[in-house]
């Protein structure tokens, strides 16, 4: 990411755009809060090419394998590089440019009621590929299902729920106030998943069928997707011909304030892109790709 010195009303995670058309520099003090500015988009993923790709990346591979999961999470990030405007946020009525693109989800350590659940965190370099993002995965997933330690967020939490309730309150809300000047400590934010740029959610890989997840006013994520269960897709062609295969639903959620639908509409379509030919994912996320939008 480009590297700026930091000026007045710039925050830690992000410089704030000042030089934006009208449009986009009054809708975040029309419409101040983000849980009011929720845009949803749904799409559903061919995964023919997907599970060929895989089929060759995974031969001879035992453990720590290659999944739909790692690609689509790999393609989004992409996609954020390229389409830089995906990683903004609105905070007090700004607009801001974040400094990096982060990638969070959550990680159950037990397929069991009464397990824990740990947050992963992930930042997805310019530079990331289809290998180095999933090494970063593998290691995250590792950590965070070892039932003896716990992430940064998760350990924060527990530390200030063991005050009274009464300040507990006031130290949540002093905490929001100084996030809202980009203040508030490290500790608290570094790792949570309400600041990253990219939230998912893999729904399927517990069984259930996709749908949205509202966005929250706390912290900065303008991004959430929700990753549904496989299921039998039919299409027709111009001329009638029919196509069945399986798909993958995906439910997205994002702030509308930060860019305009036609840049959505094309930012989807660099995702299935890049998952329509995998390979692309294999080179540095930096590098160009060529896409159109389908009418």
């Amino acid at each position: 990411m480009e590297k700026r010195k930091r000026k007045l009303g710039d925050r830690r995670d992000g410089y704030w755009l000042r030089d934006l058309p009208a449009m986009h520099l009054i809708m975040p003090s029309l419409m101040p809060n983000r849980a009011d500015n929720e845009a949803f988009v749904s799409t559903e993923i061919d995964l023919r090419p997907i599970e060929a790709y895989l089929a060759k990346k995974n031969e001879g591979r035992t453990e720590d394998k290659y999944t739909i999961f790692h690609l689509i999470s790999c393609a989004i990030g992409k996609a954020f590089v390229l389409r830089p405007k995906m990683n903004r946020f609105v905070v007090r009525g700004k607009l801001f440019q974040r400094n990096e693109i982060t990638v969070a989800f959550i990680v159950k350590k037990k397929f069991e009621d009464k397990s824990e659940e740990g947050m992963a965190y992930l930042v997805f370099d310019e530079n990331e590929t289809l290998d180095s993002f999933h090494a970063k995965i593998m290691k995250t997933i590792h950590g965070a299902r070892r039932t003896d330690v716990k992430d940064k967020t998760s350990g924060v939490m527990d530390l200030v729920c063991k005050l009274p309730h009464g300040l507990v309150t006031g130290v949540v809300k002093f905490v929001r106030w100084l996030d809202g000047f980009g203040l508030a400590p490290a500790a608290l934010i570094d790792g949570n998943p309400h600041h990253s740029a990219i939230f998912l959610s893999n729904l399927g890989s517990i069984g259930l069928e996709s749908g949205y997840h509202h966005l929250v006013n706390w912290g900065t994520n303008s991004f959430f997707a929700v990753l549904g269960k496989k299921r039998m897709v039919k299409t027709y062609d111009k001329e009638g011909n029919e196509d069945l295969f399986e798909a993958l639903p995906i439910g997205i959620t994002l702030d509308e304030r930060i860019a305009d639908g036609y840049y959505y509409s094309g930012t989807m379509a660099l995702v299935k892109e890049l998952l329509a030919h995998p390979e692309l994912l294999e080179l540095p996320a930096s590098t160009p790709v060529e896409y159109a939008i389908k009418r």
